[in-house]
C-alpha cells in the first residue's frame, strides 16, 4: 500500500501473441486422490482446499487445514486471494514453482493440461441457499481443471463443494471465468519451467500479461457494453498500470449496469481507484458497503482505514488497520498503514 502518487505508469506497446503449439483433442491427467472427509471445503474454505488437491497431484501430503491455519487463520474469513494461495507455495512446500496471470483463454488452460499441468481458477458459484432475504446468491469458487475434451467440449473438474471429476462444457467455464478476470494459478516442478514459458509465450512476462487482459476486457467492454464483468475487469487492469482515473470510470460503469452483492468481497480495485483518484466519498461509501455484506474482510477495512485517514480521522483509521490485523495478523498492508499514519 502506497500514498498517492501523482506520476501514472505507461502502458507497455501491445505486441503480436504466437500461434499456440497443436496439441491432443483430448486429455485427461490422473486425477489427484480425493477423500471425502478431509477434501471437501471447510466453511469459507474453497481456495486452501482446492490448493490441496492440486498439491496433492505433485505427491504433496498435507490438507487444507495446513493452508488455511497459516493464509486464513481467520476462520470467518470469506476470502483467499490468488496471490495468498501462490505465497503459499513458493514458501511452504519447499520443491514446487507458482505462478499466476490473468486474461486467460480456453487454449492456454488445454495447453497447459496438455504439457501435464493441471491449472486452478477463481470463477462463480451459486450459493446453496440466501444468507439474507435479498441475496443473489452469487459467490467466488476455485476449481481444479485436469482434463479436457475437444469432441465434447467439456473441461474435467475436481470441485470441492460439489465432488471429483465433474464435467463442465467450455461456455460455461469462459462464462463464469470472466467475473475474475479470467486468473489462473499454476503450479508445476522446476524443471517444468521452460515449459510453462513456452505456452504462456509474452504472457510470462507479467506486465505484458496485463496488457494483454487489458485488451482484452476493453474488447469485450465494446463486444457487449451491458457486460458488467468486462468493465469491472477493465478497471482492475488499469489499476496495475497506475491508470486510476481510467479505473474508476471504468469501476462506475460497471456499477452502473450492476454487479453481483458479494463482488467485493472478493476483488478490492475499486477502492484502490477512488482513492488514487481522489474520490474518498465514493471509497468511504463502497467499504461501508462492503463490510455489510462481509464483515471480516481486511480488505475493506483497509481501505477504509486509508479513507478516515484522507479525513483527517487518524484514531478512526488505525482502529480499522488493527482490526483488519485481527483477522490477518501478518497482513503487510495493515502493519504498514500503522506504521505510516503512526509516524505522519
Amino acid at each position: 500500500t502506497v500514498m498517492p502518487s501523482p506520476t501514472l505508469t505507461p502502458l507497455v506497446s501491445p505486441t503480436p501473441t504466437l500461434a499456440p503449439t497443436p496439441i491432443p483433442a483430448r486429455v485427461q491427467l490422473d486425477p489427484p486422490a480425493y477423500d471425502e472427509n478431509r477434501d471437501r471445503q471447510d466453511w469459507n474454505n474453497c481456495g486452501p482446499a482446492t490448493l490441496a488437491l492440486y498439491l496433492r497431484y505433485y505427491g504433496w501430503d498435507g490438507d487444507q487445514a495446513d493452508i488455511s491455519d497459516l493464509i486464513k487463520p481467520t476462520p470467518d474469513d470469506r476470502n483467499v486471494n490468488v496471490d495468498e494461495l501462490v505465497y503459499f507455495v513458493r514458501n511452504y512446500t519447499g520443491w514446487l514453482n507458482a505462478e499466476f496471470r490473468v486474461g486467460g483463454d480456453l487454449e492456454t488452460l488445454k495447453q497447459l493440461i496438455a504439457a501435464g499441468i493441471p491449472v486452478m481458477i477463481e470463477e462463480t458459484f451459486q450459493t446453496d441457499r440466501k444468507y439474507w432475504p435479498e441475496d443473489d446468491r452469487w459467490a467466488g469458487h476455485y476449481l481444479l481443471i485436469t482434463g479436457y475434451d475437444d469432441a465434447e467440449q467439456v473441461f474435467t473438474v475436481h470441485d470441492t463443494e460439489v465432488g471429483p471429476n465433474q464435467r463442465i462444457s467450455y461456455a460455461e467455464i469462459d462464462e463464469k471465468w470472466q467475473s475474475f478476470n479470467r486468473v489462473y494459478i499454476m503450479v508445476y516442478r522446476p524443471e517444468m519451467e521452460e515449459r510453462v514459458k513456452n505456452i504462456l509465450g509474452e504472457n510470462w512476462d507479467i506486465d505484458k500479461n496485463r496488457q494483454h487482459a487489458l485488451e482484452v476486457s476493453l474488447k469485450e467492454t465494446q463486444l457487449n457494453p451491458k457486460n458488467a464483468f468486462a468493465w469491472f475487469n477493465l478497471g482492475t487492469n488499469y489499476v496495475y498500470f497506475g491508470r486510476y482515473n481510467e479505473a474508476a470510470q471504468a469501476y462506475d460503469t460497471a456499477r452502473t449496469i450492476g454487479l453481483p452483492q458479494r463482488m467485493l468481497r472478493y476483488q478490492f480495485g475499486p477502492f484502490i481507484a477512488y482513492f488514487h483518484s481522489m474520490r474518498n466519498d465514493d471509497l468511504m461509501e463502497l467499504t461501508e458497503y462492503a463490510l455489510k455484506i462481509t464483515r471480516t474482510s481486511e480488505e475493506a477495512m483497509l481501505w477504509r482505514g486509508w479513507g478516515f485517514y484522507r479525513e483527517g480521522k487518524r484514531e478512526n483509521a488505525l482502529n480499522q488497520f488493527r482490526a483488519a490485523l485481527k483477522i490477518r495478523p501478518d497482513y503487510v498492508d495493515a502493519l504498514y498503514a500503522i506504521e505510516y499514519v503512526t509516524n505522519n
